[in-house]
């Protein structure tokens, strides 16, 4: 089993927070990393990342994740589908405690360490469901529905619309620009904006794609 250098990896962490100017906690960072800590134990036997080093996992998967984090300072209610290892779902109920974050996948072992992560980091603002979003039935719609890595952009606003609160939006994480993914989405959505990220550490691209209803 990969051994954890929390001091290290806190540090590490740390500085990307601080490199932009994210207002989180030494406690948040610390529960970020027992977050970390959990999904590399429990991916030495589940295979939850194709990412086994621990100063990866902080570049690919903290900071990745934390980069789109200004977007949702005003959420309350945030969908996360195909929330796989829990990113960016985890992370941003770490840093937004007063944020309901729900997170679904088709994946029962995966949505088995979401709860097991839920109960030991005591992550009360957190819900997580099995199955597939088309078929989720909720009491309370979402204000904003995201994704990190998940399918093509058409899939993600077909499956899922019928969750999307009025006046709510998508917010798709992605690679490289997807304008083909774009210029493929179903009648009656649009793009609001693409917004480039930069994470620290990490020479890829990143993108953020918000997508909203159209106005009749």
């Amino acid at each position: 089993m990969t051994v954890i250098d929390r001091p290290a990896l806190t540090a590490m962490l740390a500085d990307g927070v601080a490199s932009m100017g994210l207002p989180i906690g030494n406690n948040q960072i610390d529960k970020m990393i027992s977050y970390l800590a959990l999904l590399s134990k429990w991916n030495s036997v589940y295979n939850l990342t194709a990412v086994r080093d621990p100063r990866e996992m902080v570049k690919q998967h903290l900071l990745d994740s934390l980069s789109a984090a200004h977007v949702f300072t005003s959420a309350k209610n945030v969908l996360d589908v195909g929330a796989g290892g829990g990113l960016p779902g985890m992370i941003l109920a770490i840093t937004f405690p007063g944020v309901r974050i729900s997170m679904i996948d088709t994946v029962s072992k995966k949505t088995a360490f979401l709860t097991q992560a839920k109960a030991e980091l005591g992550l009360a603002n957190v819900t997580v469901h099995t199955g597939r979003v088309e078929v989720l039935e909720v009491a309370q719609k979402f204000d904003v529905i995201t994704s990190r890595a998940f399918s093509e952009l058409n899939n993600f606003v077909n499956w899922s619309g019928h969750l999307l609160a009025d006046g709510g939006r998508f917010i798709a994480m992605k690679g490289v620009a997807p304008d083909e993914e774009i210029g493929r989405l179903p009648a009656g959505w649009e793009v609001e904006q693409v917004e480039p990220l930069s994470v620290p550490g990490l020479k890829a691209e990143r993108h953020l794609v918000y997508i909203k209803k159209t106005v009749d």
